[in-house]
């Protein structure tokens, strides 16, 4: 039997912070929703111009509702002991759309393997206790083409099942776009194909 999708996940619901001091090296912890790896470059490029004068700007991001896409990054700090420390408590919260980065200035003293990754970690976990989670709903994005005359049969299935409209236009040759609950797209795309004369098409899961 196949398992039903979940169509929740949880990510942040606004910028949040945290801090770890260790033998004077400092970590502060930037914690930010995403929904793409434009948005992740970007906002990398402005955390690392805000604290240009950081030694190191490590960092991990989680995306998708499935988590299919993730990386983190050392930036210098020894191989294993910041990307990998940050990612793993976005993981064991369970988040996705989300970019950590911790920006660390050198204190002067070597912190070692073990110390850094304990600072990485707690400097993320800080950030994450700081931050509200909030659970968010997969949705599908279809667009429907129509003659105007099928208008009423049409609008009955968007209000029947509550859809969301996003765009629309009302004309002889009529077209929507509308987003619907992943766990309901079936049986509303089922309903408009019984529809005559009228073609529905998948756009994105959102």
């Amino acid at each position: 039997m196949q398992m039903l999708f979940d169509d929740t996940y949880k990510t942040i619901g606004a910028q949040s912070e945290g801090v770890y001091k260790d033998r004077g090296s400092k970590f502060i912890a930037i914690a930010l929703p995403v929904i793409s790896e434009d948005e992740v470059k970007q906002q990398l490029s402005e955390i690392r111009s805000a604290y240009h004068d950081a030694r190191h700007h490590c960092y991990a991001y989680v995306l998708g509702a499935g988590k299919d896409a993730h990386r983190f990054n050392d930036d210098g700090e020894p191989s294993g002991t910041a990307g990998r420390p940050i990612f793993g408590q976005i993981s064991s919260n369970d988040l996705t759309n989300i970019l950590v980065v911790v920006v660390r200035y050198f204190g002067g003293t070597k912190l070692g393997v073990r110390g850094l990754i304990d600072a990485y970690k707690t400097a993320t976990a800080d950030a994450l206790e700081n931050a509200t989670i909030i659970t968010q709903t997969v949705k599908e994005i279809y667009t429907v083409d129509f003659e105007y005359p099928l208008m009423n049969d049409v609008m009955k299935i968007v209000k029947d099942e509550d859809l969301i409209m996003r765009n629309q236009k009302f004309d002889l040759a009529c077209k929507i776009e509308f987003e619907v609950r992943k766990s309901n797209a079936s049986s509303v795309y089922e309903k408009f194909t019984k529809i005559n004369n009228l073609k529905i098409n998948y756009l994105a899961t959102t």
